[in-house]
């Protein structure tokens, strides 16, 4: 096996939008598995392509969050998480793009909060008004949940209630 990292992602040129400081999303899985996107139908084209099992534990660690709360996020059992990810096997879309969304979220996070994850780590844990009294963790189980946990970063963001 080859040491040079793999690299997924379209060949757009394209920046997205959703990424202020112009660089590329990425989640890097190890040291050899690196997906990377810039566009909104680069994300797609990982989706259908699928992303590895072992991206649970890369996203896992990106949030500070066990494996296993991941698992019960994206409702796969522990031994079949086990199996697949021992085959190097790949999630399906659903599961991909439910990775990809989380990292991006991560991304935003971190930038909001000048990189100083333990403090963002707080606020995922943290009730939040703008959220109905909900901690931003858990509404991490759906997309509109992500889409709003991302808005209320935005609000933060710019200095709103959040």
């Amino acid at each position: 096996m080859s040491n040079k990292p793999v690299e997924y992602i379209s060949k757009h040129s394209s920046r997205n939008t959703d990424n202020k400081t112009g660089e590329c999303s990425r989640l890097t899985v190890s040291d050899t598995e690196v997906y990377y996107w810039n566009t909104r139908m680069d994300r797609v084209n990982l989706v259908r392509r699928g992303v590895s099992y072992h991206a649970i534990e890369a996203i896992s660690k990106k949030m500070n969050t066990p494996v296993k709360d991941m698992l019960a996020l994206l409702d796969i059992p522990q031994t079949t998480y086990n199996k697949k990810k021992r085959e190097n096997s790949l999630l399906n879309g659903r599961d991909s793009e439910f990775i990809l969304l989380l990292s991006e979220l991560t991304d935003f996070g971190l930038e909001v909060f000048n990189g100083e994850e333990p403090k963002f780590s707080r606020w995922l844990k943290k009730p939040n008004l703008s959220l109905a009294g909900l901690t931003p963790e858990s509404l991490l189980d759906s997309v509109t949940g992500i889409q709003e946990v991302k808005n209320a970063l935005n609000r933060l963001e710019y200095g709103n209630l959040a």
